[in-house]
């Protein structure tokens, strides 16, 4: 099975039910499926076949949904990429990941017309209709590959007939952030991505009453699996949204009662502060999902005192397609925790040596599972490192409790070293978010001429009243002395990527 049958099958058994909606328009199932039969058919006629690779450059929108069920159906690799970034960083991508054909808006254009020159394999741009003012003229390097996705999707046939996809082919290369240099692109197969999907829905118990939140960016495997491909599985309602507003998840929460809504931190943050006295627009939602980083469980004791809902945090990475731990929704919630093991995926905590450690003991988190990546794509050395005797090394430090619940501590490569000692940014974090007047934070490490390494916090805060002096003493109550920060800037904002995770690599680098 594989998520293109999957939607096939539930377009049969719902066929007039609501998929998705898209500014304030609704497609049924029945309707969906004929636009991913009829965009797989025209892809075929351009001449893209199975194993071809299609890169999919596309904000929120039934594009995206269309342009990814077509493409997988057609048996071809889809390659999702950020829009935001810029040709520089898209170059790289689309060389190393042999992308043949390009999906993306009509107001990228202009983008790809300026590195068109150093793309001969890709053959065909389709551009989605924004109704922005862009005529094909307007980029003659461009023109002779460009087609319309819409004129494609009229042209194509319902008819089409989809080659036999074996669970292990190939489905989605998906480049990680590069955080440690270049990107990686961690190759999911059909079995990855539709075990998880599948998992994820029956773990949550998300069904076809459910109405979803998609605020995260779709190019993002936490949305992608999480928001998109699990409430397909069993004819729930994707409500789209093409970027975060808090005000506007408000509104698509109260107008569609909505049910779920999956974010990340930053999200829940902004929703907070935007939140007015006894809030109710969240009303009709059972359940909040939370991952991406681990959230402060200061901000989660506020925002369910707010809103009167639970978050359930999980944990999950794009080489796991992406989900390997949720908070169980049949036991006892752990704040702080990312949950327990979901169905058929096996998580423990190791050693250096790859010994697996007792409870309570801090360790490297390894996963396996058929959500587990086939490799790096053309990086077999990175392969060989991260995929160890069927484990997933993940490169996140954590511990588990006596009861199977799992904690991040933080990631291996953040951790600060301070005269022998182990400092994890998360634990500072954690302090300084207890604060009332800390709307957020981080810590990076820095070095050191007598401790080696010292910790750095960079602060936004709710009160330009706050002083240095003042959180230094505040640290000084909650932490041992050598955990305390060396020094704190106070910023108006953290920097942070599309998902809103926070970049310390960004914040390292004001330090050179």
């Amino acid at each position: 099975m594989n998520l293109s049958d999957q939607l096939s099958i539930t377009a049969r058994k719902h066929p007039t039910k609501t998929a998705f909606v898209f500014q304030d328009k609704e497609t049924s199932y029945m309707e969906l499926e004929g636009a991913v039969q009829k965009f797989a058919s025209s892809l075929q006629q351009l001449g893209m076949k199975k194993g071809d690779h299609i890169a999919l450059v596309v904000g929120n929108s039934p594009y995206y949904v269309v342009g990814m069920y077509g493409a997988l159906r057609l048996g071809a690799v889809v390659v999702p990429v950020n829009p935001l970034y810029t040709a520089h960083e898209m170059t790289y991508i689309l060389k190393n990941g042999d992308v043949k054909s390009v999906i993306t808006m009509d107001i990228f254009m202009e983008k790809f017309a300026a590195i068109v020159d150093q793309l001969p394999s890709v053959r065909h741009y389709i551009s989605c209709e924004t109704g922005a003012v862009v005529e094909p003229g307007d980029y003659p390097s461009i023109t002779a590959k460009m087609k319309s996705f819409t004129m494609m999707n009229r042209e194509g046939s319902a008819e089409f007939k989809a080659p036999r996809l074996a669970e292990t082919d190939l489905a989605i290369i998906l480049y990680t952030s590069g955080t440690t240099g270049k990107p990686k692109g961690a190759m999911l197969s059909h079995q990855n991505l539709y075990s998880n999907a599948k998992d994820v829905a029956d773990y949550l118990t998300i069904n076809g009453e459910d109405r979803v939140i998609a605020a995260l960016p779709m190019f993002h495997v936490f949305c992608l699996t999480v928001s998109l491909n699990a409430p397909l599985m069993n004819g729930g309602t994707i409500l789209i949204m093409p970027k975060f507003s808090p005000q506007e998840v408000f509104r698509i929460a109260k107008d569609y009662q909505a049910t779920v809504f999956a974010g990340v931190p930053t999200m829940y943050n902004y929703l907070l502060q935007s939140a007015q006295e006894k809030e109710d627009r969240f009303a009709g939602i059972r359940m909040c999902i939370s991952g991406g980083s681990s959230m402060p469980v200061a901000l989660l004791k506020d925002f369910e005192k707010t809103f009167s809902v639970q978050i359930s945090e999980g944990y999950g990475l794009s080489e796991a397609s992406p989900v390997t731990c949720f908070n169980p929704l049949d036991k006892p919630r752990k704040p702080g925790s990312i949950g327990t093991n979901i169905v058929h995926v096996e998580n423990k905590v190791v050693n250096e040596l790859g010994e697996e450690v007792g409870a309570g003991e801090v360790g490297e988190l390894v996963v396996r599972g058929p959500n587990v990546m086939q490799g790096y794509y053309k990086m077999p050395e990175e392969t060989a490192v991260a995929l160890k005797a069927g484990w997933l090394h993940t490169g996140d430090m954590a511990r588990m409790d006596d009861e199977g619940y799992f904690y991040i501590v933080d990631r291996k490569k953040d951790m600060i070293l301070v005269g022998g000692y182990n400092v994890y940014p998360r634990e500072v974090e954690e302090v300084l978010y207890s604060h009332p007047n800390v709307s957020e934070v981080a810590v990076v490490g820095t070095p050191h001429p007598e401790t080696g390494e010292a910790v750095i916090c960079f602060v936004v805060t709710n009160d330009t009243a706050i002083t240095t002096a003042h959180l230094m003493e505040y640290c000084k109550e909650h932490l041992a002395k050598y955990k305390i920060p060396v020094s704190i800037t106070f910023l108006d904002e953290l920097p942070k990527n599309t998902t809103g995770k926070i970049l310390r690599k960004n914040l390292r680098e004001q330090l050179v």
